[in-house]
Parts: structure tokens; C-alpha cells; sequence
């Protein structure tokens, strides 16, 4: 740990510090290919871990074996259980142990609901959710068995907050913040712990790709779905998720060095939260959507908690033989008594408008 660290995590996480010195950890990191990965991959390298990096592509195995001396570069479909048992088992005989497992594999395609086909949204929530579950069933067992592990689960800002052309994204972001949430619950009294970890769009901030003017994919891990007639307009709300990469272009908010740092000190403290929002652009959006999620059920609670009620018939009954008593006992109090009735005619015709109100709501929904 260099002189003078300073951790970014609240101290009631614990975090790792030059007084809490953190010891090595074996990390397995999917989606290592990808600028988060990658930007993962060398934050722990550098701060003394050992890593096992796993891309997708053949090619880059031999790129990240040359990434560092404690770096073993390996390749898998998350989709297939076969090549991630393989991956498993080769970060477990090189290290002969396995600490930490930090999935950034991912996959989207910006288009509206209607213009995804099934293949287009099958491919996505086989990365993205089922690529998930196979890895925490076939590493769990192991986890449980040691009494210890770590989870580092990358979501989206869209598995909080529907955003308007990345429906089906969004849709497998959503499964996995549920997922992982309920996992949580679930894992904790066998010493395993899972995050959450939720950035907003993040560009890439490495310094030699920063010297050598390395220009990222503008998409990065996106798919482009041309749009049909009806979604082709430029003021169609099927178009924000386009227009809204095509604007910040490369000038992305959010640092994915520092999102490296943090999750590095995630893996390392002792009380790691479930969520972590990374960057101003996901705690504001979450908290606009909180507000408009607590906003809405107020408004509409009425339909749960009423103000007011109809009295029951055993309630009624009281209320007629308390005016039968009080109308016995002082006979000047006739005229009370009429316009009493008088008043009760008031509120049954009340109710029967209230009553016809009703009945003409649900002819004009029909």
C-alpha cells in the first residue's frame, strides 16, 4: 500500500488503510477485456494482489497474460458452464486459492422494445443474467466450504431506473440487482459477502491511454439496433439512450480508475455495503427516482389507507338506538330529531352519488 493512502470508503466499512493494512487477495475478474476490467485488473495488480483475468476473446489471452508477472490471462463464455468450471479450476491451481470474484461482463443493445427481436433480448439476459448465475453456483460451494468470499457484481444506473431505449438492458439489470440481493441474504451466515456495484456511464481515464491518445469504441460494450419508422424521429423517446451516449461522446462523468480503486478497497473492508453508486450522474438519478417513487405512492395510498369509511351495520345500529335514547329522554328535542334525519337523508344521498360516481368510472373504463 503506498505511504500516505488514503481509502475513498467510509471508515464505518472498515476500510483498508496504512493503519488496517489489508492482506493479498486472489481476485478472478470476468469481463477483464472490457476498460472496467482492465482498469480493475491493474488498480489490484498494483496494490499487490494476485489476478486472474478473464476476457472473451482468444486473442487476448496472450495480451493479459503480458499484463503482469501475477497475472494469468484466461477466456470463457460466461453463457457456457464448461469453459467458466475450466477457468475455476486453473485460477485454483495457479494461486491455490480464490478470494474475490468480480464480474463485469456485460451486454446491450440500445433500441426500443419493439425493434429487439427474442434473439437480440435472449442474448442479453444469457450474458447478463443467467452468465451471473453460473458463476455464483459454481463458485458458491467453494466459498461456503472456506467459510469466506467475496462477490463484486457489476449492475447499471438502468437496473434501478427504466431509461427509454435500453428496455431489455434494463430488464436484465433489474434481475440482477434482485438477484443479488436476494444472494445476499442468503450467503452472509456462511462469512460470503456481495456488492452491488452500480456505475453511471464511465469513461476510460488510464494514464497511458491518455498519453497515447487511445481513442475507446464509442459504444463500448453496446450494439447499435437501427430504429423502425415509428422510433426514427429524433424527439421519439426511444432515441434518449443514443442521443444521450452521442453527446457526452468521450467526456463520460464517471472515472473508471477511480471506480477501480474503490472496488479494490471493496474487496478488502469488512462491512462492504450492498449497493455502491458510482458517480455523481447514478446519485442523482437514484435519488430523482426515489423521490418520484415516494411521490407516487402517497398520492395513491388513499387506496389502501382511507381517510374516511362507511360505517358498518353494527355501527349504524349503535347510532340509531343512541338517537332513540337521547330522543326519550328530552321529548322538546323533536326538531333536533328532524333535522338529525334530515341530516342522515343528506349523507345517504351523499353516499348514493358518491355510489353512481363510482358506477359511471367503471362504464367509462369499459
Amino acid at each position: 500500500m503506498p505511504v500516505g493512502y488514503i481509502p475513498h470508503l467510509p471508515s464505518s466499512s472498515e476500510p483498508p488503510s496504512l493503519q488496517n493494512r489489508p492482506r493479498k487477495l486472489v481476485w478472478v475478474i470476468f469481463g477483464a477485456t472490457g476498460h472496467l476490467g482492465r482498469s480493475i485488473c491493474r488498480n489490484a495488480l498494483e496494490m499487490g494482489d494476485n489476478v486472474t483475468a478473464v476476457g472473451r476473446d482468444v486473442d487476448g489471452e496472450q495480451v493479459m497474460q503480458n499484463w503482469h508477472a501475477r497475472c494469468q490471462g484466461l477466456v470463457c463464455d460466461v453463457k457456457v458452464r464448461r469453459t467458466l468450471e475450466e477457468v475455476i479450476e486453473k485460477a485454483r491451481a495457479k494461486w491455490g486459492r480464490i478470494d474475490v470474484i468480480a464480474n463485469c461482463a456485460g451486454f446491450g443493445i440500445i433500441g426500443s422494445c419493439e425493434d429487439q427481436d427474442e434473439t437480440d433480448i435472449r442474448s442479453q439476459f444469457d450474458t447478463n443474467v443467467l452468465g451471473i448465475l453460473n458463476i455464483l453456483q459454481l463458485t458458491l460451494p467453494y466459498f461456503r466450504e472456506r467459510g469466506y468470499g467475496r462477490y463484486i457484481i457489476f449492475s447499471s444506473i438502468a437496473g434501478f431506473s427504466g431509461i427509454p431505449g435500453l428496455g431489455p438492458y434494463g430488464a436484465t439489470k433489474f434481475a440482477v440487482e434482485g438477484l443479488v440481493e436476494s444472494l445476499m441474504y442468503e450467503i452472509e451466515p456462511f462469512g460470503v459477502k456481495a456488492t452491488l456495484v452500480e456505475p453511471s456511464i464511465t469513461r476510460r481515464d488510464e494514464p497511458d491511454e491518455l498519453a497515447a491518445n487511445i481513442q475507446p469504441p464509442l459504444w463500448g460494450h453496446f450494439l447499435i439496433k437501427p430504429p423502425s419508422a415509428p422510433y426514427r424521429p429524433s424527439t421519439s423517446p426511444a432515441q434518449h439512450a443514443l442521443k444521450m451516449v452521442d453527446w457526452l461522446k468521450h467526456n463520460q462523468p464517471t472515472s473508471a480508475v477511480k471506480i477501480a480503486e474503490c472496488v479494490w478497497e471493496l474487496a478488502h473492508c469488512e462491512h462492504p455495503p450492498l449497493r455502491l453508486l458510482m458517480g455523481s450522474h447514478a446519485v442523482e438519478t437514484t435519488r430523482d427516482r426515489l423521490r418520484a417513487i415516494i411521490e407516487e405512492i402517497e398520492e395513491w395510498k388513499h387506496l389502501n389507507f382511507p381517510s374516511d369509511r362507511l360505517p358498518s351495520e353494527n355501527e349504524e345500529g349503535e347510532h340509531s338506538r343512541a338517537e332513540g335514547e337521547h330522543d326519550d329522554g328530552d321529548g322538546d328535542n323533536d326538531d333536533e330529531g328532524d333535522e338529525g334525519e334530515d341530516g342522515d337523508g343528506d349523507m345517504s344521498g351523499t353516499e348514493g352519488e358518491d355510489h353512481d360516481g363510482e358506477d359511471e368510472e367503471e362504464v367509462d373504463e369499459n
